[in-house]
């Protein structure tokens, strides 16, 4: 299955950047990250919380259209799980189930952040589309 277009075109944007761009495009993704809406954080008691990130992550997830749109509560002190979040709710923005599991798991190797982060960073990525991916496989 194809990857979501909004998903595609963040992707290319990646890897169009050199290393420094790429986290700069990552920190981008963090400060622009939005808050919560206001009946979403009257909530968040019943948001999950992704136990697998070191940082603390809160994320839920509406269905609209067919498609998913994901919420999530990241503090701005971790500013590149942030920004992971806020990439996977851009681009996953609409995305059906389907797509969703459909991502490789390891879609960081995709943005070429294997090359500017470690691997601690990059495993809280891959817990955060675990997560995504199993609130998607919830809703089959």
């Amino acid at each position: 299955m194809a990857i979501p277009a909004r998903l595609e075109s963040i992707i290319e944007t990646f890897q169009e950047s050199d290393k420094r761009e790429k986290i700069e495009l990552l920190l981008d993704y963090s400060e622009n990250m939005p808050g919560l809406p206001e009946r979403i954080q009257a909530q968040h008691d019943s948001m999950d919380f992704v136990e697998e990130c070191m940082t603390p992550v809160y994320v839920t997830s509406e269905i609209e259209e067919g498609g998913f749109r994901f919420y999530f509560d990241v503090p701005p002190e971790s500013p590149t799980v942030r920004g992971f979040a806020a990439i996977l709710g851009d681009g996953l923005l609409g995305a059906t189930a389907e797509q969703i599991l459909s991502l490789p798991n390891d879609f960081y190797r995709q943005l070429g952040l294997e090359d500017v982060l470690t691997m601690q960073r990059l495993m809280g990525f891959n817990a955060l589309l675990a997560y995504i991916k199993r609130i998607a496989a919830r809703s089959l």
